[in-house]
C-alpha cells in the first residue's frame, strides 16, 4: 500500500520530519520523490544531528529503505552526488546502493540555472521569488518537448542537442547569459559512468514494488499552494505537487493509496513573492519568524509569517483529499496571549469567500475574517501525549479538525523525531 505526504500550505511545513518518523517505524520498503527538483528543502533532526535533503528522498535516513527519484522530477547530477557525499560523511550507511533514479527524469542543467536568474531579473518588482536553481526553465523545456532526459546522456545526440539549447538561449539573452557549455559537457562525461548504477526503468520498478505488495512512502515536495495548476499562480513552482502529481510522477496505482497526509504548520509561512492574506507584518509576524526559526533550508531566505488560514486549508483539502493532518510546530505558539485563525475573506462588496479565488487581484482587495483563541501560554515543547496538552491547545486543534473535516492524527511539538503526539 501507498502513503503520500503532502504540504498543505505554501511549503516548509515540516514534511521531512513526518517522513523520517514514519520511516523509523520500519513500515515502508520504498521512499520516493515524484516531482520538483533540488529546490525542495526537507530537514530531519535526530540524535542531535541535522540532515538536509533537497533532491534526495529522506528515506535514506533508514538503512533498510530503498529510495527512488521518480520520472516527474527534474534531476541535477551535481546536486545528486554532492548531497550523497554529505549524507555519507554524516554516517548514513549504503546511501549509494539505496538510491535509484528514473531514466525518464528530465535533466536540470547549469544552463537552466543561468537562465532562471535572467528570467527573474526581467520580471523586476513582479519577481516570483524562485530559488534560481533552474527548475522553471527545466520544466519549460520539458513541456516544449525539447528537453534532455537522463537516458539522453548515453546517446551520441546529447552534445548536439545541448549545444542547440544553449544557442537558443544565447539568441535571447546575448552576452547577459553567463554559461560555459564546454564545462557542462565535461562534467557530464564524468557523471556518465557514475550515474549508470543508479538508473532504473522507474515504471517497471514501481510496478514490481506494487505487485510484490511492498509499502511505498511518497515524499511530496513544496505544497499545494505552490502547485502549477492549483496554487497561487503565477507565484508557484513549475510542477504538480499534489496527489495527482504524485500518481503521475511515479506511475502509482491510485487504488493502492491508503493514506494522504497533509502537513500543516500551526501558523502559516511562505517564501518569495505572491499573495499571503493572513501575513503579519508587525510584532506577531516577527515573533513567529524568530521563535519558529523561519529560515529556508534551500534558500537561506527569511520566511514571511502569519496566522493559520482555513480558507487555504479547506481549498487544499478539496484538491488533495487528505485522510489526516500532521499539525507541526505547535510549540511556536506557546507564548502568544491571543492566537488567530483566518476563516474567510471579505471582498470590498461585502461578499464572504470561503474558497481560495483564482483572481489574485480580487484577493489583494479582501479583508480577512478571524476567529480568536485564548493562548495557553505554557510550554508544549516535547509533549508526546494528547492529555498533557493545555486545554486551550486542544481546543485550537479540535477547531481545525471540525472546520476542515479532517482528523489531526499527528501533532509536532519540537524539532526532534520523537517530539510528536500520535492520535491514530
Amino acid at each position: 500500500m501507498t502513503t503520500i505526504i503532502l504540504g498543505a500550505q505554501w511549503g516548509d511545513e515540516g514534511k521531512g520530519k513526518l517522513t523520517d518518523y514514519l520511516l523509523s517505524t520500519n513500515a515502508f520498503d520504498v521512499c520516493a520523490r515524484a516531482a520538483g527538483g533540488h529546490n525542495a528543502g526537507h530537514s530531519v533532526r535526530t540524535g542531535g544531528q541535522t540532515y538536509s535533503f533537497h533532491l534526495l528522498p529522506s528515506g535514506l535516513m533508514n538503512p533498510s529503505t530503498e529510495n527512488l527519484i521518480g520520472s516527474g522530477v527534474v534531476f541535477n547530477a551535481e546536486a545528486f552526488f554532492k548531497e550523497l557525499s554529505q549524507l555519507e560523511a554524516k554516517g548514513l550507511p549504503r546511501v549509494h546502493e539505496r538510491i535509484h533514479v528514473s531514466s525518464r527524469c528530465h535533466l536540470n542543467l547549469a544552463l537552466h540555472a543561468a537562465v532562471d536568474g535572467l528570467s527573474e531579473a526581467e520580471l523586476g518588482v513582479n519577481q516570483i521569488g524562485t530559488t534560481k536553481r533552474g527548475i522553471g526553465p527545466s520544466y519549460a523545456q520539458k513541456a516544449a518537448r525539447d528537453g534532455l532526459r537522463i537516458m539522453d546522456v548515453y546517446s551520441d545526440s546529447f552534445e548536439p542537442k545541448l549545444r542547440l539549447l544553449a544557442q537558443g538561449y544565447r539568441k535571447r539573452y546575448g552576452e547577459l547569459l553567463k554559461y560555459d557549455i564546454e564545462e557542462e559537457l565535461q562534467r557530464f562525461k564524468e557523471y556518465k559512468e557514475k550515474l549508470r548504477p543508479h538508473i532504473v526503468d522507474a515504471v517497471e520498478y514501481i510496478r514490481d514494488v506494487q505487485e510484490k505488495g511492498l509499502s511505498v512512502l511518497v515524499e511530496g515536495s513544496q505544497a499545494l499552494m505552490l502547485d502549477l495548476d492549483y496554487g497561487s499562480y503565477p507565484f508557484v513552482t513549475s510542477s504538480n505537487c499534489s496527489t495527482g502529481g504524485c500518481i503521475q510522477g511515479l506511475a502509482l496505482n491510485p487504488f493502492n493509496i491508503k493514506n494522504i497526509i497533509g502537513v500543516v504548520k500551526a501558523y502559516t509561512t511562505r517564501v518569495g513573492g505572491g499573495p499571503f492574506p493572513t501575513e503579519q507584518l508587525g510584532d506577531a509576524g516577527t515573533k513567529l519568524q524568530e521563535i519558529g526559526g523561519e529560515i529556508g533550508v534551500s534558500t537561506g531566505r527569511r520566511r514571511r509569517c502569519g496566522w493559520l488560514d482555513l480558507v487555504v486549508l479547506k481549498y487544499s483539502t478539496t484538491v488533495n483529499h487528505y485522510t489526516s493532518f500532521n499539525l507541526t510546530k505547535l510549540d511556536v505558539l506557546d507564548t502568544f496571549p491571543t492566537i488567530r485563525i483566518g476563516v474567510a475573506y471579505i471582498t470590498p462588496g461585502g461578499e464572504r469567500l470561503t474558497s481560495f479565488p483564482a483572481d489574485l487581484s480580487l484577493l489583494e482587495k479582501c479583508e480577512v475574517e478571524y476567529v480568536d483563541f485564548q493562548g495557553w501560554q505554557s510550554s508544549t515543547k516535547g509533549v508526546r501525549q494528547w492529555d498533557e496538552l493545555p486545554p486551550q491547545a486542544q481546543k485550537y486543534i479540535e477547531y481545525i479538525e471540525k472546520a476542515v473535516g479532517v482528523k489531526v492524527a499527528y501533532v509536532g511539538t519540537g524539532q526532534d523525531r520523537e517530539d510528536m503526539i500520535i492520535r491514530q
